[in-house]
């Protein structure tokens, strides 16, 4: 998985420093990268980006909104591969996209990673940074384990949860 924050340099060729764990994790199956939803770059593996290209072909072509979210993942997306050093090269639209020079910071987001422009980024900090707020945008989300029913709870003959027979 992809975690952590870390902060880069871009060379004056567009290229950026990819954290060695992150240059890992990209190694072997290639990547992609494309622009993301807050103002930032999303950065997947290629299998991952494969899922979400799956789950946009499969949205319904006569939906506008399907259209935009196709246009927006589909027509700024480029492959990736990390040089010797371990440098990614950003396409000059996305970097222009973020208004990126200089230093970049990188987020990890679990399935993929987020290259931002430090002050945008410090701003989404800050945001996060607000308990009250969390609670409020949290509350309605479940973290709670997911309870599976087990073996011994099942009738042994039926199959049958337990809890459902009368």
């Amino acid at each position: 998985m992809f975690l952590g924050q870390h902060q880069h340099n871009l060379d004056d060729k567009g290229r950026l420093m990819i954290p060695s764990r992150f240059r890992d994790l990209l190694a072997g199956g290639g990547a992609f990268i494309t622009q993301g939803f807050d103002k930032c770059l999303m950065v997947m593996t290629e299998s991952y980006f494969q899922q979400v290209y799956e789950r946009i072909e499969a949205m319904n072509l006569a939906d506008p909104t399907a259209r935009l979210l196709r246009r927006l993942i589909l027509a700024n997306a480029y492959p990736v591969e990390a040089d010797k050093v371990g440098r990614i090269l950003l396409p000059q639209n996305l970097r222009a996209f973020l208004q990126l020079e200089g230093e970049a910071a990188i987020a990890g987001q679990g399935e993929y990673f987020e290259i931002w422009k430090p002050a945008d980024w410090q701003e989404q900090m800050a945001k996060l940074q607000d308990v009250e707020a969390n609670n409020a945008r949290f509350s309605t989300l479940d973290l709670s384990k997911q309870v599976t029913s087990s073996p011994a709870a099942s009738d042994p003959v039926s199959n049958v949860p337990v809890s459902s027979i009368k």
